[in-house]
């Protein structure tokens, strides 16, 4: 490799564990904090932590997961020999948490805040908000489950790595099924276990645990 590419090849991964921090730094935030605090706070409150809080947070939130994204990309391409099955399951885990920020979070998001700031100018909410908010925290809590076993295959890609990715491998095909299925829940599916923040963490365990031993007995 030469120095270039090395001076790029370091770049990337400083700016993925800076834009990472800064997104799941954010989406803890927003599960552990802020929603929390919108169950309990009145009413006007929560109006204008809508209109003067939360679109600020929501802009450093998904520019954090898109530039998380592009450097993950970015170091994916350039180390593609290198693959490890961890490395491919963390960065499915990665790339649907970022798809789930940019394609359901952010637009539902938008709804949320246009019909607040509605409200604050003293108008009525907008009829589609109340179907919003629910698509939006189901899609965020599913980011947090996602994250915990994310941040675990990626760091044991490093540790505790699990060979190549050969398409026929049993453990990348159970791992992406049971994966992909959570992903249509989050789509269309129920909170269920997501609804609280201990239920969140417990699946987020849960699920690394599981994905851990199928990677472990399968591979």
């Amino acid at each position: 490799m030469s120095n270039i590419a090395m001076i790029l090849d370091y770049l990337a991964r400083w700016g993925h564990f800076l834009f990472g921090i800064t997104w799941i730094g954010l989406l803890y935030y927003f599960n552990f904090v802020q929603g929390e605090y919108f169950k309990v706070a009145d009413a006007p409150a929560r109006v204008d932590a809508f209109v003067k809080l939360v679109p600020r947070a929501l802009w450093y939130f998904r520019w954090g997961a898109m530039f998380t994204f592009l450097t993950g990309a970015y170091m994916l391409h350039t180390r593609f020999p290198g693959w490890t099955l961890d490395i491919t399951v963390g960065a499915l885990l990665g790339t649907l948490m970022f798809l789930n920020v940019w394609l359901i979070i952010w637009p539902n998001q938008k709804i949320l805040i246009a019909s607040n700031e509605r409200v604050k100018g003293g108008g009525e909410a907008l009829p589609e908000a109340a179907a919003a908010a629910p698509k939006a925290a189901l899609a965020s809590r599913t980011n947090v489950m996602f994250s915990v076993p994310m941040l675990f295959f990626m760091g044991a890609s490093a540790h505790l790595p699990h060979g190549g990715i050969a398409t026929d491998n049993v453990a990348l095909i159970v791992a992406i099924v049971i994966i992909a299925a959570l992903e249509i829940n989050a789509i269309a599916g129920k909170q269920g276990p997501l609804t609280t923040v201990r239920g969140v963490i417990v699946s987020g365990l849960v699920l690394t645990g599981v994905l851990w031993a199928v990677v472990q007995t399968l591979a």
